[in-house]
């Protein structure tokens, strides 16, 4: 079973020919919603993956949140510890510009109230992958990694977005999972020597005991263990829209450690998963199913 422990939000995007300056009004060309949150995508990612899911947090009362949790509920992760919370359900602003550029607000809503005693729901046991981001209150993210090192559970933290306040809870995650800018911000708040990304890699690793993955977009993964060090490629793609690849890896890549695949095999097929998410617009709309996934890679071996 892999808990997400995260945000849920609707997405409210509108496309402009450009980004306005500051003051500007611009015309758009067209409006949708979609659901988001980086914990719904990566629940989302991780059922797409073919894993059993179960999401804990917040929407709330109001006409966003039945939309916000749709896809969710179509694909069948539990939502029985999706608390509904006397505020809004959160939402994600977002501007995209004519050059694929975007501009983006988040009101966290609901996703502010997520808080430990929400846990108690789902309990967390041996065996269990709890995955967490930081779209929710670093309290909580504590809490969590808490309780699963107490439950023996495997716990893998997204670093995303980065919180200054946070860094002090990546040495408490089995695996810390953050693109190339993350890394370098939490690896200077953290104190680590500065130098080369990798050297600082090892120096996390050295330093906690648990496994470091970081994205490099389109350059693929890098990743360091106590025992190993590798990369994995992305696969050879024109992007489309990269909004929520790094939610489709990090479910994806949560999915295959949850189904006992060892590290190397579960981050390629989170690279490929990343990779296909990019080449559809919108983010829990472009997460690919897991045969998509399993055609590309097969054509990648071919």
């Amino acid at each position: 079973m892999i808990i997400v422990v995260g945000s849920i939000n609707l997405d409210l995007i509108a496309n402009v020919g450009r980004l306005p300056g500051p003051g500007e009004t611009v015309p758009g060309s067209q409006f949708a919603t979609a659901p988001g949150g980086k914990g719904a995508n990566q629940a989302l990612a991780a059922r797409r993956a073919g894993a059993r899911v179960c999401m804990v947090g917040a929407v709330g009362k109001d006409a966003f949140a039945g939309e916000a949790l749709a896809l969710l509920d179509e694909a069948g992760v539990d939502l029985s510890s999706v608390k509904k919370a006397e505020t809004a359900t959160g939402t994600a602003l977002i501007l995209v510009g004519g050059d694929g550029e975007n501009m983006i607000a988040v009101v966290p809503g609901a996703n502010g109230l997520v808080a430990e005693g929400d846990l108690a729901g789902s309990p967390i046991t041996r065996g269990d992958h709890l995955l967490l981001q930081h779209e929710i209150p670093v309290e909580t993210v504590a809490a969590a990694l808490g309780a699963a090192r107490k439950a023996g559970a495997v716990s893998v933290l997204n670093t995303a977005p980065f919180v200054a306040s946070a860094a002090p809870l990546l040495p408490r995650a089995d695996y810390v999972v953050a693109n190339e800018t993350e890394f370098d911000l939490y690896a200077d708040a953290l104190g680590l020597e500065a130098g080369e990304r990798k050297q600082r890699m090892r120096a996390f690793v050295a330093r906690t005991g648990g496994a470091l993955i970081v994205t490099l977009g389109g350059d693929g993964v890098l990743a360091v263990t106590p025992d190993d060090e590798f990369s994995v490629p992305a696969l050879p793609i024109t992007p489309v829209d990269t909004v929520g690849a790094g939610d489709t890896f990090c479910g994806y890549l949560a999915a295959g450690l949850d189904a006992g695949l060892g590290l190397a095999d579960a981050l390629r097929r989170a690279a490929a998963a990343g990779s296909l998410a990019c080449l559809k617009p919108g983010a829990q709309p472009a997460i690919p199913l897991a045969a998509e996934v399993d055609t590309a890679l097969a054509g990648v071996s071919a």
